[in-house]
């Protein structure tokens, strides 16, 4: 589930959310060596993840070392990039997507993995459930796929006229098809439809884009992967020259233009994802930790935009939401 919008929440949640964590933390703490596998718009600063260690009380002044290993963008450099983080004996991985993730387990049975954003980490293959993981992976699921109703419910109740809605989203990415089904599923029961735009790189952005004008379609969602959200910028820009309702599922679409947002609340999630880490170099064993599952959801409605557009957004609409940008 990762991007420079993950890395903006990585910053918030580290910030805001030190103090707890540091409350949690002890003072002193065994200077360990940790391995990041990431995109390279998720954990894209060093500075962000040091800050966060430093607040549990791993200090690379006492000798804590962070080996930050990123693909560049490129899903097949995850399997070398694991296998240097091992080479290295790093103690642990933080690994952000599940291609990092099944690349890190793939690379080694031994060294404990936390997961970030793993979508539905059972149906991926990543752990045998969530109650017991098994192995040596942990973290947190995302488990998203399941929101595609309530996601449809609210972008039909602010774009009353909305009927047909394309859905961007890559194949590739772990758990997009079965979100895309459920897609499909939700918007036969709001008498929508439904069409399904694959895209693997940037040239099928392009025509996606051109199919939507073509079709005359209405509405846009956005299926959140590394390629949707490295290209983010695109997709808000066509959504506005077009005059295009458009909806995704992370806060920062309508923070940098989008109509809307409706997902998992991302700072709680990395804050969920820090414990994992500070708990398994304290000495807890992954396949003893439960997978943790998102427990808050926000939406975030850009108001701005809704004018742009035409749109009055219902009052129980803001009501409901967690933040609305002026």
């Amino acid at each position: 589930m990762k991007l420079r919008a993950v890395a903006t929440v990585l910053a918030l949640a580290f910030g805001i959310l030190a103090a707890p964590l540091a409350v949690e933390a002890q003072q002193t703490k065994e200077a360990p060596r940790i391995g990041i596998l990431s995109p390279p718009e998720s954990l894209t600063t060093l500075d962000v993840f040091r800050r966060g260690l430093r607040n549990l009380g791993y200090d690379e002044g006492n000798g804590t070392r962070i080996e930050y290993r990123s693909s560049g963008g490129y899903d097949d450099r995850f399997p070398a990039l694991a296998a240097d983080l091992v080479a290295l004996t790093v103690d642990l991985i933080v690994a952000v997507t599940p291609p990092a993730i099944r690349a890190a387990q793939l690379a080694t049975t031994s060294i404990p993995i936390v997961m970030v954003l793993s979508g539905d980490p059972v149906r991926n293959g990543l752990v045998r459930s969530l109650a017991h993981p098994g192995g040596n992976t942990t973290g947190v699921a995302t488990l998203t796929y399941d929101l595609s109703p309530k996601r449809l419910e609210i972008f039909k109740e602010c774009v009353p006229k909305l009927k047909d809605i394309a859905v961007l989203a890559n194949p590739v990415y772990p758990g997009v098809r079965e979100a895309l089904s459920q897609m499909q599923v939700a918007g036969r029961g709001f008498g929508l439809r439904v069409l399904s735009l694959e895209v693997r790189d940037s040239a099928e952005i392009d025509r996606a884009f051109a199919e939507i004008l073509s079709a005359r379609l209405n509405g846009l969602f956005v299926e959140p992967s590394p390629l949707t959200s490295t290209h983010m910028a695109r997709i808000i820009e066509f959504a506005a020259t077009n005059r295009l309702p458009a909806m995704d599922a992370q806060r920062q679409f309508p923070e940098r233009g989008g109509l809307m947002s409706y997902g998992i609340d991302y700072a709680d999630h990395v804050r969920a994802a820090i414990r994992y880490v500070d708990k398994i170099l304290a000495g807890a064993k992954a396949a003893d930790l439960p997978v943790e599952q998102p427990t808050k959801f926000e939406l975030v409605i850009n108001l701005k935009t809704a004018k742009a557009l035409g749109l009055t957004i219902p009052p129980s609409i803001l009501a409901r939401s967690d933040e609305v940008i002026q």
